[in-house]
């Protein structure tokens, strides 16, 4: 009888907390209401099961409990039960199926007038690409990625000389204008989720993913792995904002393109793209960014996996065991080609070595000493 009653307020409270619990589902920012659909049909069909089966147990345990002098009967198969709980079965799993099936197959269809955007996944950051002014990306290979190119975009290929590589983790999209995301990932599994737009994708090496939404509320909106893929996997953030058009447009008209030069004319190449500037510590930017090292290690100062770089060069950092190390161009080449050899006090040593080439050191190295 005991048992009975823990079921009855198991399926209860299951109940109470699903409506009464903080965490619910984020406000939605983009056309998908059909995956909010869904998924409240999954709750319900779910929720329904969940409760019923918890009440049927609870009967059964006091309905059959045991009793002195009674001997229960015994029966051998019941088709009629057999069917019944076959067709309960396979109503209740098509009712799961069939609405994310329907969605998803949307979801993958563009419309003809979807603007494309290309975001690259890498341990443990993103990379984000937009077409010039012909509309069109450019042709990539894994046999082009450099620490300057992470797309691996044809050098040779005309359509990509005007692609627009977006600067930092932020990508910006105009309002109202259907979108479609093609996916790629450089190293390993990795999923491009935004929780407003209620759009995700898993992202494999060797494989273009895509999906599509429209953006229906401005804001800044943040983007999410949602696969384990590796040590700085929950490090692996970024932001997605979507503005008015004469916004966007501003913000575009900023940003550098492949072939060097802005989308509008504006100033801003690429460095290690053809004709683009190598200033000083710019491709070292960048090659932290192909790497995945501002992944745990951040340059606004706040905490991460590892020591922020802001203000890193010429300070004096604690390691563990009591010794204090003096932050120079010796010591950053030892911490990134050894780093178990010396690690900060506070921080885990889990950071492996980089792997890096002496240019590529170099470069990573003068880009340390910039960040203030």
């Amino acid at each position: 009888m005991a048992l009975a009653v823990v079921m009855v307020l198991i399926a209860a409270g299951a109940v109470v907390f699903h409506f009464v619990s903080p965490w619910q589902v984020t406000g939605i920012a983009s056309n998908w209401h059909a995956m909010d659909d869904a998924l409240w049909l999954t709750f319900v069909i779910t929720g329904v099961a969940f409760v019923v089966l918890h009440l049927f147990v609870a009967y059964v345990l006091v309905r059959y409990r045991h009793r002195a002098g009674h001997r229960a009967s015994a029966a051998h198969g019941n088709r009629k039960l057999e069917w019944w709980l076959i067709g309960v079965t396979t109503a209740g799993i098509i009712g799961l199926l069939a609405p994310g099936l329907t969605v998803y197959a949307r979801l993958i269809t563009p419309p003809a007038n979807a603007a494309v955007f290309e975001v690259m996944g890498q341990q443990w950051n993103w990379h984000y690409r937009l077409p010039g002014r012909d509309g069109r990306l450019g042709a990539a290979a894994v046999r082009f990625v450099t620490g300057a190119n992470p797309f691996g975009i044809d050098p040779r290929d005309p359509s990509g000389q005007d692609d627009v590589l977006v600067q930092g983790q932020e990508l910006h999209l105009p309002l109202n204008r259907p979108a479609l995301a093609q996916l790629r990932a450089q190293d390993v599994l990795h999923d491009f989720y935004v929780p407003q737009f209620r759009t995700r994708m898993n992202m494999v090496p060797g494989m273009v993913t895509h999906f599509w939404f429209t953006p229906e509320r401005t804001g800044r909106y943040e983007v999410l792995c949602a696969q384990l893929c590796g040590v700085g996997h929950s490090n692996m953030r970024s932001w997605v904002v979507v503005d008015e058009l004469p916004v966007y447009a501003t913000w575009l008209a900023k940003q550098p393109t492949f072939g060097g030069g802005a989308p509008s004319g504006g100033p801003g190449a690429a460095a290690g793209a053809p004709g683009g500037p190598a200033e000083p510590g710019k491709l070292g930017r960048l090659v932290a960014q192909q790497k995945g090292c501002v992944a745990c290690h951040s340059v606004d100062g706040s905490r991460g996996v590892g020591p922020s770089w802001k203000g890193l060069y010429g300070s004096s950092e604690a390691l563990e065991g009591g010794a204090t190390a003096k932050v120079d161009e010796a010591y950053l080449r030892e911490a990134i080609n050894a780093p178990q050899a010396s690690v900060v006090r506070g921080y885990p040593p889990v950071m492996p070595p980089a792997g890096l080439s002496e240019a590529e050191l170099a470069a990573v190295v003068e880009y340390i000493k910039t960040v203030h």
